[in-house]
């Protein structure tokens, strides 16, 4: 009896250690995934800037690497990148955080099984059926609105892609919510607070590390966006702060020299790489921001 239990704890240590290794690799896997990607990055972009001074490159006004006078300014880049991120989360993070209030602690619990789920498909429509939408819908729209409207423009865009990006915001939102302790909704019910005032005064700021997270997920997804901005926005890099203008984003650039038509090792070639390094380290300091904030604000129950 004692030999056939020695063997079965052996046999389900072992078990157990083939899983630790086997989840182990599976976590290595991603982290080596990232370093590769940012190795590439880095050692494809340390030539670009051999050839491209740093300066130039953060401050000229101009962004043609295809003309025959070439300028590398990141800058018309950069700037469309923000305008459509920024009325994207304009758009996205009241609606989204709306969204999640109601889910939360209003909707019947009927209502939140039909509803989350049919929300959360918006999140599995391919982004370039949201571009043709901006492009073909959304755009003649606005034209009746703003009839100088062109036909490419960054704000039809960034409007689609802030619908795209609420049930993200929402869905991660309205978990933080449901994730706060009962006993504190009921104090508040119990000093006479509405339902309104305990979602917002009690339940939201109780929440505020995990909706903070997902305002930062967010504008991330926002600033990496490629398909909606690349067919609504038009490619045309332009230094404008005008959401009425069209303009090409760091992706959209990205999507349009990396189409195999350049030789390999040419600087119009590298300078993809060196535009997504730049679209990389914002998405560090926005990640970087993201996890401060819920670490100042996190609530342990």
């Amino acid at each position: 009896m004692q030999t056939w239990t020695n063997q079965y704890k052996k046999k389900r240590n072992l078990q157990e250690k083939i899983i630790e290794i086997i989840l182990l690799l599976a976590a290595l896997t991603s982290v080596l995934t990232t370093f590769g990607i940012l190795e590439v990055l880095i050692s494809e972009s340390v030539y670009f800037f051999q050839k491209v001074p740093l300066k130039l490159f953060l401050t000229d006004t101009q962004w043609s690497p295809l003309f025959a006078d070439p300028h590398y300014g990141i800058l018309p880049l950069l700037s469309g990148t923000l305008v459509t991120s920024i009325v994207a989360m304009l758009v996205a993070i009241p609606l989204g955080t709306i969204v999640a209030i109601y889910l939360s602690e209003f909707a019947p619990a009927k209502v939140r099984e039909i509803a989350k789920p049919f929300l959360e498909l918006l999140a599995a429509v391919p982004t370039v059926v949201y571009g043709y939408f901006a492009l073909l819908s959304v755009t003649p729209l606005l034209q009746t609105i703003f009839p100088d409207l062109p036909g490419f423009n960054m704000l039809s865009a960034a409007l689609v892609m802030g619908l795209m990006i609420i049930p993200l915001i929402s869905s991660i939102s309205e978990d933080a919510m449901r994730a706060v302790p009962q006993s504190i909704k009921e104090g508040s019910y119990a000093m006479g607070a509405t339902r309104l005032q305990t979602a917002l005064k009690v339940v939201f700021p109780s929440a505020i590390s995990g909706i903070s997270a997902a305002y930062i997920l967010g504008i991330s997804r926002a600033v990496g966006e490629t398909m909606i901005v690349a067919i609504a926005a038009g490619l045309q890099p332009n230094l404008t702060w005008n959401p009425f203008d069209q303009a090409a984003t760091i992706t959209a650039y990205i999507v349009q020299v990396s189409l195999g038509d350049l030789p390999h090792g040419s600087l119009e070639y590298q300078s993809i790489f060196a535009a997504g390094i730049t679209l990389v380290l914002m998405t560090l300091v926005l990640n970087i921001i993201g996890y401060f904030l819920a670490k100042k604000y996190r609530e342990i129950y």
